[in-house]
């Protein structure tokens, strides 16, 4: 009988080949039972029972493919609202109507104060002064008067002199400010503080970049003959004239109307040139207009009726460090809290920011982004708000990296920044300097490693899990801690 060779599957140089060989059968294998099942399913269907089952997955099986959760989402939906009407019907049975608006008034205006100097009033008029006393220096540095060393270190007296001045009137007549208007002047001295700063970085830049310009023209001229140099010239203010005349160039925006501007506009980030729009849209501004009324009066209704009691509740469990009943207040808290939050960055980032780019024809209207879908911390903090996003990318951490810093080390410089001014805006007011928002803004930094490990080992959902956790139950926790501290230093 003659020899037959048998086929044999090629192995790749430094494998084993009986475990390639293995590896083929095993393929052949699977691909011959699926010949099988098809041949079977072919004659299942071809007898007289008329079949009705099929191979398939469960669908909450992973490997079914399935994914429409829609339904889910109703319920949950219909479950959280029943929930939330329940607390509701709980907190009018328990406490009555307490919305008065009356109250609202006496409150906001301090009516309730004694003495009528009004500090905050003036505090708010005196503002003007610093955003004016910047102007006239840059105007001295960019004619020469002042040195940009000297012009410096006034800028620097001057902001920082700025966000010291409600620290200091607060403290001197405490019993003259009304919490509404303690927040009114701290928030409004550092918006002007972060304003102003950006104004100066900008200007600089604007100096330093006319002097490499002339620096580069001065040495083509002395490289150039003069016939040539004439006319490369000519050619210059030739084409110049063709730019248009409505685009600002430094010094030219150094005036009251340009500055003032910039701290109306809805926006941190200086710029000699803002996109404007052509006009204002009418329905638009009435709908933003009746956004910010109704929205104002909801949060201080939700803040009156829900929020008070839930914090004064809150006082002798955590007196007692009674942890079982401090769970359920924090939890209760939660609610009412979170609502506030959600209307207040409604009214704040869209309604009213969109209601001053509209008188202002401010046309960058890029003042959030998709937050609710950030799968690790580090996404939220970039997304929710992003005027000062910007801002603080543009004259913090980039300038921080460009001197030869990590990111690691930019980063941690601007979440400690975010974190004194966050404990600027909730000590200053209530005159109780304690260091609980910055400890939660600087825990912000080790919380975003852990969320991005668990985006990447567990998946998106739980990242975002992580996220909608911070937000729903550390800001609650922080108001007990200072509403206890508040109430212990002021009430003993």
């Amino acid at each position: 009988m003659g020899h037959v060779e048998q086929p044999h599957q090629q192995v790749p140089s430094g494998g084993d080949p009986d475990e390639k060989t293995l590896r083929f059968r095993r393929a052949q294998s699977v691909t011959r039972a699926e010949e099988i099942t098809e041949k079977e399913q072919k004659a299942r269907k071809s007898q007289h029972d008329k079949p009705c089952h099929k191979p398939q997955d469960s669908l909450f099986s992973w490997s079914s493919g399935f994914d429409n959760f829609t339904g889910f989402v109703n319920w949950g939906f219909l479950l959280l609202s029943m929930g939330g009407i329940r607390l509701f019907l709980e907190n009018l049975i328990k406490y009555g109507i307490m919305v008065d608006p009356l109250q609202w008034f006496v409150v906001l205006t301090g009516q309730n104060i004694e003495g009528r100097e009004h500090p905050s009033i003036v505090l708010l008029v005196y503002c003007c002064v610093p955003i004016v006393i910047c102007l006239l220096i840059e105007k001295a540095i960019s004619v020469g008067i002042f040195s940009h060393k000297l012009g410096s270190w006034i800028h620097i007296i001057n902001i920082f002199f700025l966000v010291s001045l409600p620290v200091i009137v607060i403290h001197l007549k405490a019993d003259q400010f009304s919490l509404i208007g303690g927040m009114s002047v701290s928030m409004l001295y550092l918006v002007v503080f972060l304003k102003l700063w950006s104004y100066i970085q900008v200007n600089f830049w604007c100096r330093e970049a006319i002097k490499k310009a002339s620096a580069k023209s001065t040495l083509r001229r002395q490289s150039l003959s003069a016939p040539h140099w004439k006319s490369l010239e000519d050619e210059k203010n030739g084409t110049q004239e063709e730019i248009d005349q409505s685009i600002v160039k430094y010094p030219d925006n150094l005036n009251i109307k340009d500055i003032f501007y910039f701290i109306l506009a809805p926006t941190l980030c200086y710029e000699l040139n803002f996109p404007r729009t052509t006009r204002i849209r009418k329905r638009f501004l009435v709908k933003r207009i009746l956004e910010v009324f109704l929205g104002i009066h909801l949060i201080m209704a939700l803040f009156q009726q829900w929020m008070i009691p839930s914090v004064q509740n809150s006082l002798i469990p955590f007196t007692k460090m009674d942890y079982m009943h401090l769970t359920e207040r924090l939890l209760k808290l939660a609610i009412p809290n979170h609502l506030i939050w959600l209307c207040f960055f409604y009214l704040m980032f869209h309604s009213f920011l969109n209601l001053m780019g509209e008188l202002l024809h401010f046309a960058d209207r890029n003042f959030y982004n998709d937050w609710w879908n950030a799968n690790n911390i580090d996404t939220f903090w970039r997304t929710w708000n992003m005027p000062v996003h910007r801002w603080a990318v543009r004259h913090v951490y980039i300038p921080v990296v460009r001197r030869g810093h990590s990111k690691s080390v930019a980063g941690i410089i601007v979440f400690f920044i975010s974190a004194f001014f966050h404990e600027y805006l909730v000590s200053v007011p209530i005159q109780t300097y304690r260091i609980w928002a910055f400890t939660g803004m600087m825990a912000q930094v080790p919380l975003s490693y852990v969320s991005r490990y668990v985006e990447k080992h567990y998946g998106a959902r739980w990242g975002n899990i992580i996220v909608w956790s911070s937000i729903i139950l550390g800001q609650p926790l922080a108001i007990m801690m200072y509403y206890h501290d508040y109430v212990i230093s002021h009430f003993t």
